[in-house]
């Protein structure tokens, strides 16, 4: 089971002091909260990519690769990289570049985008949305796998002869988690390909993403990736602690008064009633994030968002202390017990590797026919 944080990396002003951090600022800060992440033993920082305002992310494998030279053990990842408006080669060469910066200490989670505007800034039309989402990620699974590629299709100039390079780190491509907030489309995606599905799991009652989630597990198995418990699966997650409860609820309410995403709609009690969003004392988060296994089944990865809404920097590091050092240590024992030996850990570089040699060593001692 890997813990972490995942950012959207949003500039917002700090309701409680007036003031709002520049973009050099706020850059700066995801870097300290990312080595923060590490230090207090959590397992992966995954960033946003956004092109639009209040967020700063728009080059998320530059940040990456920068904090790839300032850790040791760290999954670096996206939460998301846009399948849809950026080009399939280009990100096959990012993040294949990114597998050898970091050691093979990188995933990658593909997502379609929702901001309507970004998508015609990169010449798209957002109403093509998941006709992209899918052909662009069938021409990037062949552009990791097949050192030539001809291809063609309806979104992209063909390729004749294509070498994507660098080639993959020891021939093994990046896992890909398919994230998704409300598309059975790319669930089925995710399950056709036998990758991970992540569900975002901060804006909607658990009943919408039990049902994703169940469908995804359900195709997981139909395209004999394995049983429907094997399946790969993310979740989000949003948390505000103190050591007293109503500290973290006092606290935290102007910013989620004015936050980008929700902000002036529910109130913090309705949403945190309907949402995973936690306020309150590390024993609460606990008691609530136990509970997910019971709603989803057991999954592989949990993604915590810290860092939005204004917060300033020194609250978002007390915040990881008390995730890392209190809460983390906690649910990695909870989600351990009576999990079935067969539900798989989640994929990094040196299993799919270790995967990759036992398939080629099984297909080289097959007896010829």
């Amino acid at each position: 089971m890997q813990f972490g944080i995942f950012t959207v990396g949003d500039v917002t002003q700090d309701p409680t002091t007036g003031r709002t951090p520049s973009e050099g600022e706020r850059i700066q800060a995801i870097l300290a909260i990312a080595q923060k992440a590490e230090e207090v033993g959590l397992d992966v920082f995954a960033l946003g990519e956004h092109h639009n305002p209040p967020f700063i992310p728009s080059s998320p494998t530059t940040i990456l690769g920068y904090l790839a030279a300032k850790t040791e053990r760290l999954i670096l990842s996206t939460s998301t990289t846009l399948i849809t408006t950026n080009d399939p080669v280009k990100i096959a060469e990012d993040f294949a570049t990114l597998q050898h910066v970091s050691g093979g200490r990188s995933d990658i989670m593909l997502g379609r985008g929702n901001t309507g505007p970004v998508y015609p800034w990169f010449g798209q039309d957002i109403r093509q949305g998941i006709p992209l989402a899918i052909e662009n990620y069938a021409l990037l699974h062949r552009l990791w796998r097949e050192d030539v590629v001809d291809w063609s299709g309806k979104f992209r100039t063909p390729l004749q002869g294509f070498t994507a390079t660098p080639r993959p780190l020891d021939g093994v491509p990046p896992f890909v988690w398919h994230g998704s907030i409300r598309s059975p489309e790319i669930a089925e995606q995710a399950a056709y390909y036998g990758d991970g599905f992540f569900a975002n799991n901060i804006f909607w009652p658990k009943e919408h993403y039990m049902k994703l989630i169940g469908f995804y597990r359900q195709r997981f198995e139909h395209y004999g990736h394995g049983t429907a418990e094997q399946a790969i699966v993310g979740l989000g997650g949003q948390v505000f602690m103190r050591k007293n409860s109503q500290d973290a609820i006092d606290e935290f309410r102007p910013y989620f008064d004015v936050a980008p995403v929700y902000g002036h709609g529910p109130s913090l009690e309705e949403f945190t009633a309907q949402t995973p969003l936690t306020v309150g004392s590390p024993q609460q988060v606990i008691d609530r994030y136990a509970a997910m296994r019971d709603h989803f089944g057991d999954y592989q990865r949990q993604l915590f968002l810290m860092d939005h809404a204004g917060l300033p920097l020194k609250t978002v590091l007390e915040q990881l202390d008390l995730l890392g050092e209190e809460v983390v240590p906690v649910l990695r024992k909870e989600l351990a017990k009576d999990r079935p030996a067969t539900v798989p850990d989640a994929p990094t570089h040196e299993s799919l590797v270790a995967a990759k040699r036992a398939a080629d060593g099984a297909r080289v001692t097959e007896p010829a026919r």
